[in-house]
């Protein structure tokens, strides 16, 4: 008797059910052709730019575009404000955009910070990537630069963002976890992807979870062109900073905000705007010329890799001033529209293959999320120059075009819109050979160097934050082989990462992984390190100041004179919301209760309870936790003997550091210079250890 073939269940578009009798499991498009590479999407010669006729990834991308309705597929949970950019003198020799090109214009701008993996609802505090898009109402258009708070991105190619996405947002069986990458899928997806390696060591730094949106850096990612009036072309990469530094949370710290205040940092930014402490960020270039390019042993085209400071300086061209918060959040926040092709003459992009993939997916997304190809129309995307063309009707159209002519050439309206070959875009003419492949260039093969350059360039806190990282989301998968992968992705990067991270799993095995090229070691660069390069500074920051009744009111008027000096708020918090009143029986407004206002939520604390007070709080969970969470967040602390008592029973030593800091009046200026290093990084040891 003949041996029947294997079968697998299909359905037809008529649902009925038809047998597959090869039990064929090619990966096919929608269409049932059958995929070759599903790696690569399809270009003109190895590094050249991808090719529109490429169906198979603009079927990928259109269906992964359109899953979310109306909410963003990614970048759902984000905050904004208005603002304006001002350039700092032309840049003529380097680019045609007029916006850049007149220091005494004040160009408008829309930023939105955001998340990448959780939904509108998850909380802002979450490890993760952030976005940091920007549109310019320029003159000539608009231009977003639509980039994210880390430099590097998880992969090379857009064919790979729809599989990225999936893997880290919730697992589809069971839709959990939201917002969270400490899941197998995430992690089985990155460690078959080792050019991942380099992104996910910035995702498990201290990078990911931003103190807040006014103290995070911004890059574009991409290597872009800035052309000239005579159509020469320099690469370059953008670059924000913030006024008043780069700073990050502690995890356990960002763990417990996300419960106190899941809007932590929407709030911040609002709050800032709001009370006139508007958010200032420096915009920096690295500006190179294709020699340049070409001497780097990485190459430029390849978004997992940066250009480190030291080898092309940053060249700071403008400030940005963020100074008016959104008057609707859905009409402006929620509706506004980025893409990575609103261009401007003297702005043009390369052959990044990624970016190349976001030149079609962002319109693309836009057309289902706004309801169609009239989202431009809506107040927060209208250009604030004239629009003049010959596109007609399509759902929400709002603008009422007259006259019978709705195409070019025509000789019918003389006056109507025509082309300009003089003010018009021109894309740069870069030279184009090879033929249509659907391969990975040979200089991308690098995915150990950088990752390596950025553990090498750390402080030993931040290579501890990074290991224990790495463990908490690798503890989470339950998967033994994915978490052994892992560990020989970690052996190429470093050893002493790998072991920290093996011996705080527990785990022995470890799977050999064998490199596309062998890494080497790169120059540390210091400019990665936030803890190097952090200002001395308290401006923008918070300092929280408990109080009872009875407390010192000469002491609270010097804290609050010394954190206005610093350019710093107080905010004062009482065992009731009703406020307590001072030595000098004046009554002192509460900010917050206690119970709803953890230390988690300053930046550094000050305890100034009286011998009552003290008494009356030390048997209140609340408040020896807020003691012990501000010494293990590595805060300043300022404090008053009559407090002793909560101190000893929340085992915090008044001395154990140059961050507790006894107050009387006069002493505020101390303080303010202790939480001026943001963290103590000598205590941790003390508090934390890897793992």
């Amino acid at each position: 008797m003949a041996k029947k073939p294997s079968t697998v269940a299909t359905r037809g578009n008529g649902g009925e059910t038809h047998q597959n009798a090869s039990g064929d499991n090619s990966l096919t498009t929608n269409q049932g052709v059958v995929v070759a590479d599903n790696q690569n999407s399809l270009r003109a010669g190895n590094r050249g730019p991808t090719l529109l006729e490429d169906f198979v990834l603009r079927e990928k991308i259109t269906a992964f575009d359109h899953e979310r309705i109306p909410e963003r597929v990614v970048h759902a949970r984000g905050s904004a404000a208005h603002g304006y950019f001002q350039v700092y003198e032309p840049l003529s020799s380097l680019t045609s955009a007029a916006f850049l090109n007149d220091p005494k214009a004040k160009t408008r701008v829309f930023v939105r910070f955001s998340t990448v993996a959780g939904g509108a609802g998850s909380a802002d505090t979450v490890r993760d990537v952030r976005g940091f898009a920007t549109k310019f109402y320029t003159e000539e258009g608009n231009f977003d630069l639509v980039g994210n708070n880390i430099p590097v991105f998880f992969i090379q190619d857009a064919m790979k963002f729809p599989d990225l996405i999936h893997s880290v947002k919730m697992e589809p069986d069971r839709g959990f976890p939201q917002a969270a990458s400490a899941h197998d899928t995430f992690w089985d997806f990155v460690s078959l992807t080792p050019e991942s390696m380099h992104m996910l060591m910035w995702a498990m730094s201290d990078r990911a979870i931003p103190r807040s949106y006014r103290m995070m850096e911004g890059f574009g990612v991409h290597t872009f062109r800035l052309v000239n009036a005579s159509g020469k072309s320099t690469f370059v990469k953008f670059h924000w900073r913030p006024s008043i530094g780069s700073a990050s949370l502690i995890w356990d710290e960002a763990v417990k905000i996300a419960g106190a205040d899941c809007d932590f940092h929407r709030r911040d930014l609002w709050e800032a705007i709001a009370s006139g402490d508007f958010p200032e960020f420096e915009l920096s270039i690295q500006a190179f010329d294709q020699k340049t390019a070409d001497s780097f042993d990485f190459d430029i085209l390849d978004p997992t890799k940066l250009i480190p400071e030291e080898v092309v300086p940053l060249r700071p061209i403008g400030r940005m001033v963020l100074d008016r918060n959104p008057d609707n959040f859905f009409a402006e926040t929620e509706q506004v529209a980025f893409q990575a092709g609103n261009l401007v003459p003297g702005i043009d992009v390369s052959d990044d293959p990624l970016l190349q993939g976001r030149l079609f997916s962002y319109l693309d997304t836009q057309l289902i999320r706004l309801g169609g190809p009239n989202f431009q129309e809506i107040p927060i995307n209208r250009p604030v120059c004239p629009m003049h063309n010959l596109q007609r009707d399509g759902h929400m159209r709002t603008t009422v075009p007259k006259g019978r002519v709705a195409y070019e050439p025509n000789s019918l309206d003389p006056d109507g819109p025509r082309e300009d070959k003089a003010k018009g875009f021109h894309s740069f003419a870069a030279g184009l050979e090879g033929e249509k492949v659907r391969v990975r260039s040979e200089t991308f093969s690098d995915h150990y160097n950088q990752a390596r350059l950025f553990w090498s360039s750390m402080t030993g806190p931040e290579h501890m934050h990074i290991v224990n990282a790495f463990a908490f989301e690798l503890g989470k998968v339950e998967t033994p082989a994915i978490r052994a992968r892992m560990l020989g992705h970690l052996k190429h990067i470093n050893g002493d990462l790998a072991d920290g991270v093996a011996a705080a799993l527990g785990a022995t095995e470890v799977e050999t992984i064998k490199p596309a090229m062998a890494p080497h070691d790169m120059k540390p660069s210091p400019a990665l390190s936030l803890i190097s390069k952090a200002l001395e500074t308290f401006k923008g920051r918070k300092l929280g100041v408990l109080v009872t009744d009875g407390v010192d009111a000469a002491v609270l008027a010097d804290l609050r004179k010394a954190a206005k000096a610093e350019g710093a708020k107080v905010a004062i918090i009482a065992p009731r919301i009703g406020g307590v009143t001072g030595s000098d029986g004046q009554a002192i407004a509460a900010d917050h209760a206690l119970s709803s206002a953890p230390s988690v939520l300053f930046d550094a604390v000050a305890v100034l309870a009286s011998d009552k007070g003290a008494e009356a709080l030390v048997n209140e969970a609340a408040a020896i936790d807020w003691i012990r969470d501000a010494f293990g967040h590595l805060k300043a602390i300022g404090h008053v003997a009559s407090a002793t008592a909560l101190f000893d029973k929340a085992d915090v030593p008044m001395e154990a550091d140059e961050g507790m800091v006894p107050l009387a009046k006069g002493s505020g200026a101390t303080l303010m210079a202790a939480a001026r290093k943001h963290r103590i990084w000598a205590r941790e040891p003390h508090v934390r250890t890897p793992g």
